[in-house]
Parts: C-alpha cells; structure tokens; sequence
C-alpha cells in the first residue's frame, strides 16, 4: 500500500527481552542490522501486519510476546534517490510505520530466521536499547530515535528496567504478577 505522497505503509518491531535489551537483526548477505519491519497488505490492520512480520521473519508467534505499546503517530522515512525504483508505479519515495514495541514471554530459542521461502535475515543477537541508534543505515535513524525514545518512556524508569517489565517478566516466568 503506497499512499498518495509515495509513501509505503509498513510496521516496526522493537522486541525486548527482561534485561531491557532489544532484538537486532542482519539482512542476509550485507553487513547491514536493523528492527524487523514489513509493509501493510491492503487487507490488514497495523495490528495484523506486525504479528504476520513477527512469523514470517522472526519465527515468533502472537503467544510468545506482549504488545507493551506502539507509536502514537505514523513515523515516515524517505529513500536515498538511489534506492527509489523510479519505474515503479505508483511510486514509493519511502515508508511510513506505525512501531510496536513487545516483549518476548516465550522462549528465545523460538526466534527462527527461516520461516519463510526468502529470508530477510541471517542472524540476530540482543543489544542495548540505544545502540541500533549506532548501526542503522542512515536515512533510518530519525525514525529509529523517534520510536525507540517514546518506547523508552515505557521500558525504563529513571534510568531501570521499568515496573511494567519486570511484571510482564515475572508473568513470562511463571511466578505470577
């Protein structure tokens, strides 16, 4: 779905863990990381996208996480001119995307990169919270600062893992709430 100003609508998935760090993936074959991301199929909400992305790149199922929150407006990111395909139609001069932020109740072994014909990544590792920041490709970072600072508001109080996780924590553990 690309609406009338060439934007492409599309969701972002920031997957967190009880240590506060997030789930940092590699596009096969670059040197490239990132947040697993997707377009919107015509028929879907938001919602649906972000759990479809979930399976198909990460191997994870709607039971092995929780929705802790998500971006309150549509954050948009434009192409660099050598990445826009100009004889596409209609043209897409960037993405716009809605961020969920979750976090993982199930096991991390679940996490399969392999879930679908063609892969987008081959392999992941959790990092601290800021430092995708560092290592995504540039004309993302806006949007990357923009997501990961409201999430923050909601993962971390006065500089700790907040309430809220460790809760959500002690629930994927078991122990009760």
């Amino acid at each position: 779905m690309i609406d009338l100003d060439g934007y492409r609508a599309n969701v972002g998935i920031v997957l967190s863990n009880a240590e506060g760090k997030v789930l940092w993936a590699r596009r096969i074959g670059q040197e490239a990381w990132q947040f697993p991301q997707g377009g919107i199929r015509e028929d879907e909400a938001p919602e649906q996208a972000m759990y479809r992305e979930l399976r198909e790149e990460i191997g994870l199922e709607a039971e092995d996480v929780v929705v802790l929150g998500r971006t309150r407006d549509w954050l948009r990111y434009r192409l660099p001119k050598h990445l826009i395909r100009r004889r596409s139609r209609p043209l897409c001069i960037g993405q716009k995307q809605v961020w969920y932020l979750l976090y993982l109740v199930g096991d991390e072994g679940r996490v399969r990169l392999d879930c679908t014909d063609q892969p987008e990544f081959d392999h992941w590792r959790w990092v601290d919270f800021w430092s995708p920041l560092k290592e995504v490709v540039s004309f993302k970072r806006s949007v990357y600062r923009s997501a990961l600072e409201e999430f923050s508001e909601v993962l971390f109080s006065d500089g700790q893992v907040s309430p809220v996780l460790r809760a959500h924590k002690n629930i994927g553990l078991g122990h009760g709430g």
